[in-house]
């Protein structure tokens, strides 16, 4: 069994419109990236504050355990309620997700309690395969009300894809290209 975890708890506050829903060649984001995860995953969840606004998709919804802390209590809810070990998690906002490239980072986790892609931006922790070992350390900092995505990578098992691997994948560098403001999305459209 392998669980795909879709995040889609953020504000949208600079674009003034849910992400997940704007289209890119004619298909919503978030249909686009549930088409691809059917491919990959045997469990799909999709973490989300308004599950009201999915139920047209059918996949597991999921509220964040308490709400009000951000990404890092999406990554944590989406372990919480995963059947599978590791889990692959996205944001709903990435127009050119790469299936064989999610089978590659779901590979390369044997081992490792995170297994992150490093481009010359720094980790993309919201493209990430994640152990449950993590959840122990992501409470501890959700305590703390500690929230930064990448504050619990130290000392944990950490496996980074480098440029070089991404290359493979993703030559014209727009993998994780996200979708944040009305610009972007016109430049991705």
């Amino acid at each position: 069994m392998k669980t795909g975890i879709i995040l889609t708890g953020g504000k949208n506050t600079r674009m003034g419109t849910n992400k997940a829903f704007l289209t890119v060649g004619g298909e919503r984001l978030i249909d686009r990236t549930v088409r691809i995860y059917r491919d990959v995953f045997d469990e799909i969840i999709l973490v989300t504050n308004e599950p009201h606004r999915y139920y047209d998709i059918d996949v597991t919804l999921v509220t964040d355990l308490v709400k009000g802390k951000g990404p890092l209590m999406g990554i944590y809810t989406g372990l919480f309620y995963a059947v599978s070990d590791p889990v692959f998690f996205a944001a709903c906002d990435l127009p050119f997700l790469n299936g064989e490239f999610i089978r590659y980072l779901l590979a390369r986790s044997r081992d490792a309690d995170i297994t992150v892609p490093e481009t010359t931006d720094g980790f993309q922790p919201l493209h990430a395969v994640y152990s449950k070992g993590c959840m122990g350390p992501i409470q501890r900092l959700l305590m703390q009300d500690k929230l930064k995505v990448t504050g619990f990578y130290k000392g944990m098992k950490l496996k980074v894809v480098g440029p070089d691997d991404l290359r493979r994948f993703d030559p014209d560098g727009r993998m994780f290209l996200n979708v944040n403001t009305p610009e972007e999305y016109a430049k991705i459209r």
